[in-house]
């Protein structure tokens, strides 16, 4: 609903500009030994495709909206560039989603939910990871 009238308000006002973020469950570096514990059964965290985003990369996306060239109203994924589980990306969508179909590579820990509208339009690279944080 806040993206529909952030493109109305826009669209009633051309010279005001929004950038909408749909971000991913917020972990801060304190919390990361947790991900030991859904290691075990993976249906924890399925809710969001094994998705997080460090705090710190959270801040990164804020400060780098503020000084994009923004037209118009957009909105766009932050997420971590992998996944909170040891088992492989696409081994957790075969076993969990099935009848999903994967229509590129997919890397071994790599997050199913794409920041990739966020990088070529933000600049955004995710930083941080649990993986190298622990």
């Amino acid at each position: 609903m806040s993206e529909e009238m952030a493109r109305q308000m826009h669209r009633w006002n051309p010279n005001t500009s929004f950038v909408g973020f749909r971000i991913s469950n917020v972990i801060d570096p304190t919390e990361y030994p947790m991900f030991a514990g859904w290691q075990a059964d993976p249906h924890i965290r399925k809710w969001n495709l094994w998705s997080y985003v460090d705090s710190r990369d959270v801040g990164q996306t804020c400060r780098l909206a503020l000084e994009a060239p923004i037209k118009g109203a957009e909105h766009c994924i932050i997420a971590a560039a992998d996944t909170c589980m040891t088992r492989p990306s696409r081994e957790l969508m075969a076993e969990y989603f099935p009848h999903v179909r994967v229509t590129r590579a997919i890397d071994e820990f790599e997050s199913l939910q794409s920041s990739d509208k966020a990088r070529w339009l933000l600049g955004y690279e995710p930083k941080f990871s649990w993986r190298t944080e622990r």
